[in-house]
């Protein structure tokens, strides 16, 4: 619905977004499937990482972070890219978090690919250090490894309440319920994070989102993550600036649409 709004705006009528469910074994094929009539190509978890030596060329962050969630078909090359670093700094950005000042000592709930991306991000809001609490802290080997290459130095906590005592800024990258420990004891904590940013966009508000707000905290919700990383992919693929407006307008319907009707 994004990007279909996005292209509409455009004046791009001719185009084109639809989901393609391809597992791992198959992204090679699908790759050589893409001709000239194709801009690029939108990637989730596990393809961010397998694409990685399909590519021709890729942005420095792609290395950094260890991920491209989109790749762009130009010059008969694939060229990698990573929206979602710089569109969670701008979702960030759009609470006033950043802006001009450090929003830490931030944590990190989670230790997967979105965790390395929040990683990067907080080192471009100046972040040199920050704490990732995960549930099995042995696992973290490629967050760790991200880490070093990103110019941040993390400390790997357990994924339990006493992580994050202290902390201005809260970033959960786990999945919906993986967060409710901190829902429930959020408002007693002191002192209080400055805000909270769930990268859950749908069902919303999480239980977490909905404490944190009830405790007087600036909660980003993931939609602000989905809609601005969706705007930098238009903007590579179609080089014209993304109607962010049309888009979030787009989006904010069609997640009200699947909460009326209870889909997942």
């Amino acid at each position: 619905m994004l990007h279909a709004a996005a292209y509409s705006a455009l004046g791009l009528t001719w185009w084109r977004y639809e989901a393609i469910e391809c597992r791992e074994a198959g992204l090679p094929a699908l790759l050589d499937r893409c001709g000239p009539d194709w801009a690029g190509l939108s990637l989730t978890m596990p393809l961010k990482q397998a694409v990685l030596p399909l590519l021709d060329r890729t942005e420095p962050l792609v290395t950094e972070v260890g991920a491209a969630n989109t790749v762009v078909f130009a010059a008969e090359q694939r060229l990698g890219y990573n929206t979602d670093v710089l569109g969670m700094v701008r979702a960030l950005a759009c609470h006033g978090i950043g802006a001009g000042a450090s929003p830490g000592p931030a944590v990190i709930l989670g230790g997967g690919a979105t965790a390395c991306a929040a990683l990067a991000s907080l080192r471009d809001l100046g972040e040199r250090s920050v704490t990732v609490a995960v549930r099995d802290p042995g696992r973290p080997g490629d967050l760790i490894s991200a880490a070093g290459r990103i110019g941040i130095t993390v400390t790997i906590r357990p994924l339990e309440p006493g992580s994050l005592a202290g902390m201005r800024l809260v970033i959960s990258t786990v999945p919906a319920g993986a967060s409710d420990f901190v829902a429930r004891i959020i408002s007693r904590m002191l002192p209080a994070p400055q805000a909270v940013f769930d990268v859950v966009y749908h069902p919303w508000p999480t239980p977490l989102a909905v404490a944190a707000a009830a405790a007087g905290i600036t909660v980003v919700g993931g939609f602000e993550l989905l809609l601005h990383q969706a705007g930098l992919q238009v903007e590579l693929m179609t080089d014209r600036a993304a109607p962010i407006a049309e888009m979030r307008r787009a989006g904010e319907a069609e997640l009200a649409r699947r909460a009326a009707v209870g889909l997942a």
